[in-house]
């Protein structure tokens, strides 16, 4: 006989978390189904700015932040532009004194998270094979170990290729036209200390010729290096590059930036033999889906997009808070889910098209004067709102 819950999020990252995070202070029963076998399986990846409207709205809407405060990197919120001369088109600090867009290492944030819920909120090792409608707008979900739970409310938040987004439509991913090779140098203040000063302390991008040298300083003092290209879904793999033997990978990737200066190109030299290729993939701009009893979708399984707009996890974490307030607004979870997808779906259009403008902004010829200028239009805007505010 199968197990039944109030309500089941199926996916344990960091939309999931906060979901479960901001019902159960509430009251509200809530168990979360993850893939992965423990929390400690595998790293979580680079660092994240958690933006005041959004990331840093959920977190106080989950009660905890005063805990991300104390975990955030407000150092983090610099930014440097570069062209493969090494030419600097933006240089912008991190305030230490400003929280706007502090940076936090995406397992750190987790962990809070995690540490947050009840014990036994979490249930590892259970991969959604399936699920299905059955009466009254309940859902039974099977996993692939064999068990089976009935779920009155069911929420995908099981990132960009979900299992349970083909409930409410037959979208997929599809590629950006970029593809990025994940790389990093360990202690680089210690090991590197030239590239550390070059990075700084937050995102340094350097772009020219459709292609990208971009890195980002962790808490734990590693440098991730992302090399990135515009290419075909499969072009690295037709490229050649060996990426199982990291010393001839390392020597593919530099001859492809033969002519970018020594400065840039160290950051490969010095990255550690991890060469990971990942492709940039995304959801239809403007995807939306007819509301569903019983279902929704939260994150990257709802509006997959670049990382060109800094919006994934943020949106993530601001869908949560978004759903949790309109299930806790009312005992129809119907008209939950409905007024929920109703301006979701308006904001991840707005952000998947910004996301969508910056990449092919970012890949051309010149894109670092472009990127640029771009940011130095936002900073005046931003500029003229502040000015009309305090008038």
């Amino acid at each position: 006989m199968s197990e039944s819950h109030n309500i089941v999020i199926v996916g344990g990252g960091i939309g999931g978390l906060t979901l479960a995070r901001i019902l159960q202070t509430h009251g509200l029963d809530v168990t979360v189904f993850e893939q992965e076998a423990s929390r400690d399986l595998r790293g979580q990846g680079g660092s994240l700015d958690m933006h005041v409207e959004s990331g840093q709205l959920a977190l106080k809407e989950a009660g905890l932040k005063a805990e991300f405060r104390a975990i955030a990197r407000p150092e983090g919120q610099g930014l440097r532009i570069v062209d493969k001369t090494g030419k600097f088109h933006w240089n912008e600090s991190g305030a230490e004194e400003t929280f706007q867009r502090p940076e936090v290492d995406r397992g750190v944030l987790r962990d809070l998270l995690l540490d947050s819920l009840k014990p036994d909120t979490i249930r590892w090792k259970h991969k959604l094979n399936l699920a299905e409608p059955i009466e009254k707008g309940r859902y039974l979900i099977h996993f692939e170990n064999g068990e089976c739970v009935r779920a009155g409310v069911l929420v995908g938040a099981d990132g960009a290729w979900s299992r349970v987004r083909p409930l409410l439509t037959d979208a997929t991913p599809v590629h950006t036209g970029v593809n990025f090779v994940e790389a990093g140098i360990p202690d680089a203040e210690q090991t590197h200390p030239a590239l550390a000063t070059m990075v700084g302390h937050g995102n340094f991008m350097a772009l020219s010729d459709n292609k990208g040298l971009l890195a980002q300083r962790n808490g734990d003092g590693r440098i991730r290096v992302y090399v990135a290209f515009r290419t075909t879904e499969d072009g690295l793999q037709k490229s050649g590059i060996p990426f199982e033997r990291p010393e001839e990978a390392r020597r593919a990737l530099l001859s492809c930036f033969s002519d970018w200066v020594p400065e840039l190109t160290g950051l490969i030299r010095a990255c550690d033999d991890s060469f990971l290729p990942r492709p940039i993939n995304m959801l239809p701009i403007g995807l939306n889906w007819e509301s569903k009893p019983g279902v929704t979708l939260i994150g990257d399984a709802a509006h997959l997009m670049s990382p060109f707009a800094g919006e994934g996890a943020n949106l993530a974490m601001l869908d949560a808070a978004e759903l949790a307030k309109a299930m806790l607004a009312t005992d129809n979870s119907v008209d939950a889910i409905k007024a929920y997808e109703t301006t979701m779906f308006l904001r991840a259009e707005r952000a998947a098209k910004e996301s969508a403008e910056n990449l092919e902004l970012c890949f051309t010829p010149d894109g670092a004067e472009r990127l640029a200028r771009q940011m130095t239009t936002l900073h005046q805007r931003e500029g003229h709102r502040n000015a009309e505010e305090q008038d």
